[in-house]
């Protein structure tokens, strides 16, 4: 009688499982293997009642992660309806973010912000294409730990000006021992739109798109006098 019971607790088991779409055993599938079990045990020798009790504990844990998880989904979907709400408030906006990519406009000039995370008896900075091809790199001297913004004169290794356009840069300095100092590279624009990725907010300048959680600083943008 036995040995029917394993083969009715398994078949159920089999028809529940191809059921959900998953292939995950989930609360009612797990209630269903169980209820089959204690109606095909044998009455001869039924279930122990310290193993039919803690099946019992299994499956009220499974129902209590399962309702934990679909709180959770819900206030990560609410969370992410909130910060895309806020990003439409930086439309407009001069933002500065975590990043290293640089606009060259029409002024044949660019400003490099970045921190240094401590006295710089030299700074150099590289510059790299969109592609990340190296064009050309230029040495800024001591500087202060901290914020620090530099300009770049747009011109590649040989002293030429370089096109319009998008570019990275590096930043690499060293103390008065010749120690790395390490920096932190921002870029920065006018947010002119907000877009959408993979259920993430990124905030759209007129060159490159900046995530939400990268910015560091907000300000009114320049107005043209």
């Amino acid at each position: 009688m036995s040995l029917i019971g394993i083969d009715n607790v398994q078949s159920a088991a089999q028809t529940n499982t191809q059921t959900n779409t998953n292939n995950e055993l989930g609360k009612d599938e797990f209630l269903t293997m169980l209820v089959a079990q204690l109606q095909y045990q044998d009455p001869m020798n039924p279930m122990d009642s310290t193993g039919f009790t803690a099946q019992l504990a299994q499956f009220s844990s499974l129902e209590q992660l399962e309702n934990i998880n679909a709180t959770l989904e819900t206030l990560t979907a609410y969370q992410a309806a909130s910060d895309n709400a806020q990003a439409v408030q930086f439309i407009g906006k001069q933002v500065t973010a975590v990043g290293n990519e640089v606009e060259l406009d029409d002024t044949g000039a660019a400003t490099l912000r970045f921190d240094l995370a401590g006295d710089a008896d030299a700074v150099y900075i590289k510059i790299y294409n969109a592609a990340g091809a190296y064009v050309g790199d230029f040495e800024v001297g001591s500087l202060a730990a901290g914020e620090q913004q530099v300009t770049w004169d747009g011109t590649d290794q040989d002293g030429q000006p370089l096109p319009e356009g998008r570019y990275q840069f590096d930043v690499l300095a060293v103390d008065e021992q010749d120690v790395p100092v390490s920096a932190t590279t921002y870029s920065s624009g006018v947010v002119t739109g907000v877009s959408y990725q993979n259920g993430e907010a990124y905030l759209q300048t007129d060159s490159f798109l900046l995530p939400i959680g990268s910015v560091v600083r907000i300000d009114q943008a320049a107005t043209e006098g």
